[in-house]
């Protein structure tokens, strides 16, 4: 805490009081409760537990209550009470090849096992102000479709049973998987850490660079191969009775995109993947991801690096928003001492300059003939 500036504490025990006064708003308009905000900005607080690595809606709910809508600012608060947590373990790898799907297309088959589901979406409205949102109704609510609990193969198995998508990169089971909330950062990294920095990055910074590799800063001519949303089994290894026991289930969205193909002398050419997933319903996040996610494997399928979104520590580096933001409004703090140290100097070089140039004679000027 800085207490250097005038005022000290007390004037910061005061700016504390002020937000909280403007975060509470007009006392004649109901203050919200955490359950309108999980329930009516769903998708926000889909972000933040994202970005912010916890699902807990509740957590989530109330970081953005506090943060006053300010969604970094929720990230930063919920990272920071994870940071507190204990860690008991790590859960099985879940398998969302048996979610309960809600919302499941394909850009790349019309008719595909199981049949495109719409969901929920913006997709097919017209962005238009709707101004009955803003009285209070109490209308009844439309009936609502139940998560199908069909099994559905993921459309890039389809096209894996013709050998025409490389095969899903398999982890060694046995090597210990990478955590970027414990471990320092370093390069070159492997696609574990890639996928969980990318998985954390600002949705915001993602999108541009998604949309980079489309205009040709990248190796990335995508199709949606699928998005699906829906909830997954999580369990835990209860090494006490020596199997898996379930926790509960999370809501997940998985993007899988379908790249260009490549080949090589010695293997025939093939569709390349891209992959995203995220908490909740996150489909903006998780196609940016899976965008950014091929381009970044340009140095396993050796491909040039030519664009931002290929440069794994240009990307991995800049993509969180929580340093992002502590590197920038650090710039709000005092610099006083720095400021009166370069402009002291800024003033002796001035002055120099000025006494040489009184020094330098004018050139010499040719007579008129």
């Amino acid at each position: 805490m800085y207490v250097a500036v005038k005022g000290g504490e007390r004037a910061i025990e005061n700016a504390h009081r002020l937000l909280a006064h403007e975060r509470r708003g007009d006392r004649d308009v109901p203050e919200l409760s955490l359950d309108q905000i999980s329930e009516q900005l769903s998708l926000g607080v889909d972000r933040v537990m994202t970005e912010g690595s916890l699902y807990d809606r509740e957590l989530a709910s109330l970081a953005l209550k506090q943060a006053r809508g300010d969604m970094i600012e929720a990230i930063f608060l919920v990272r920071a009470f994870r940071a507190t947590l204990p860690r008991f373990g790590a859960t099985e790898p879940v398998d969302t090849g048996t979610m309960r799907v809600r919302r499941r297309i394909s850009s790349t088959f019309k008719d595909i096992p199981g049949g495109q589901i719409l969901g929920p979406t913006f997709d097919y409205t017209h962005r238009l102000l709707d101004p009955q949102l803003a009285e209070d109704s109490k209308a009844e609510a439309p009936a609502t479709a139940e998560a199908s609990n069909a099994t559905m193969p993921r459309v890039t198995d389809i096209l894996g049973r013709d050998g025409l998508i490389e095969p899903s990169p398999l982890a060694d089971a046995g090597s210990p998987v990478g955590d970027l909330t414990r471990e320092p950062l370093g390069f070159p990294a492997d696609r574990d850490l890639r996928l969980q920095n990318l998985a954390r990055a600002d949705e915001g910074f993602l999108l541009a660079l998604g949309y980079s590799t489309q205009r040709g800063y990248g190796r990335s001519h995508p199709f949606a191969g699928e998005i699906r949303l829906g909830e997954v089994e999580v369990e835990f290894m209860a090494e006490d009775v020596g199997f898996a026991v379930p926790l509960g289930a999370v809501t997940l969205t998985e993007c899988q995109m379908v790249n260009q193909f490549k080949g090589s002398a010695t293997e025939a050419p093939c569709f390349t993947r891209g992959y995203g997933l995220a908490f909740g319903q996150s489909e903006r996040k998780t196609m940016s991801m899976a965008l950014v996610d091929r381009s970044l494997r340009a140095r396993e399928l050796g491909e040039e690096i030519i664009a931002p979104a290929q440069d794994e520590e240009f990307v991995m580096s800049h993509s969180d928003n929580v340093q992002a933001t502590g590197f920038v409004e650090h710039l709000k703090l005092p610099h006083y001492v720095d400021f009166q140290s370069e402009l002291g100097l800024l003033r002796q070089l001035r002055k120099e300059f000025s006494e040489a140039a009184a020094e330098t004679p004018e050139p010499m000027q040719e007579a008129a003939e």
